[in-house]
């Protein structure tokens, strides 16, 4: 700062005034401030400008599943645009589903002393976080609650989505209704079979499990699902399975795309319903009908969640669910 004050002309106390932004500088001494920082190649030091605001780095972390898939694209541009109104950075990692590298991305992140945590857990355990929290790192947990500790989390409405899909097929005269989904051991996935399950009651429709696959979605796997539930196979010892199933519920973006490409070339198709938009789907043939949700609403809840707790707040955790709504658009209302 003394070599800025004597090349700018000015007092060490206006290069600090200039640095961090405070008003009462005129502009044209501001101007010969910041020209000299640049001619002499400084740059302003953030940690310790957080420090004196009570902040430490001046970001944020988030935690997702896959970053490249489009769901979890747009949940961290929603928490982006809440950090950036924060004067915050936004510090992004993919945990693949895995427990373990969760665990070591969020603790990266706190030893780079974020002012806060978002994730989307891959696992159940995260009494890990416990010396974090107690430290005084807020976590908001996003689209799947914690599995041990108690903890801010906003969901979607999962269980009455996939309820309200299975309405929507049986009002459109189906009985033979197929779910699949990804990995029961994901909240999301097990919850949504829930409603799957409660929806068929409601319907009057016996479940079949037969009719019901779980498992992680893979282009391979999602069409032998489809394969074996639209043909009443069990696709293995040639045995007959369920009745041929004449619509499909799929329990999330990535197994609707693998579904789609399933049937791509089949002469007749099933009714479909999936769970999540996604982009294209109002443009295909027919186009895809959905449980849809905001999913920018998700990431900006879970954000401001998250800034009231940066700011001081120190209510009892909180809980919040965001509706679904069903998006009727023509694949859903092929009678059986």
């Amino acid at each position: 700062m003394n070599d800025v004050a004597r090349l700018s002309g000015t007092s060490i106390k206006t290069v600090s005034r200039v640095v961090n932004d405070e008003p009462g500088v005129h502009r044209d001494t501001a101007d010969r401030v910041l020209s000299a920082i640049e001619t002499l190649g400084f740059r302003r030091n953030l940690g310790a400008r957080n420090l004196r605001r009570g902040s430490t780095t001046g970001t944020v972390g988030l935690i997702v599943e896959d970053v490249g898939n489009p769901f979890y694209s747009e949940l961290n541009r929603a928490v982006e645009r809440i950090a950036t109104s924060f004067d915050r950075h936004l510090l992004t990692g993919s945990s693949d589903e895995d427990p373990e590298r969760e665990r070591e991305l969020a603790l990266e992140f706190c030893a780079r002393q974020v002012d806060g945590l978002l994730i989307v857990p891959a696992g159940m355990r995260h009494g890990y976080l416990m010396p974090e929290t107690r430290a005084g790192t807020p976590v908001v947990f996003i689209d799947r609650p914690a599995g041990d500790v108690v903890a801010d989390t906003v969901l979607v409405d999962n269980v009455g989505g996939t309820a309200a899909a299975v309405a929507h097929l049986a009002a459109h005269g189906h009985r033979r209704i197929a779910f699949l989904g990804d990995d029961p051991d994901i909240f999301t996935a097990a919850e949504r079979l829930r409603g799957y399950r409660e929806g068929c009651v409601a319907a009057g429709i016996a479940y079949d499990e037969r009719l019901v696959s779980m498992c992680t979605p893979t282009e391979a796997s999602v069409a032998d699902a489809v394969r074996t539930r639209l043909s009443g196979s069990d696709g293995h010892d040639g045995v007959a399975g369920a009745a041929g199933a004449t619509a499909v519920i799929a329990g999330n973006n990535r197994v609707t795309v693998h579904v789609l490409r399933a049937l791509a070339h089949a002469r007749k198709r099933p009714a479909l319903v999936g769970f999540d938009d996604f982009e294209l789907a109002d443009l295909l043939d027919p186009p895809v009908t959905v449980i849809a949700h905001d999913v920018s609403a998700l990431g900006r809840a879970a954000a401001e969640l998250l800034f009231a707790r940066i700011q001081g707040d120190t209510s009892a955790p909180k809980r919040a669910v965001l509706p679904v709504h069903l998006v009727a658009r023509g694949s859903g209302e092929i009678a059986p």
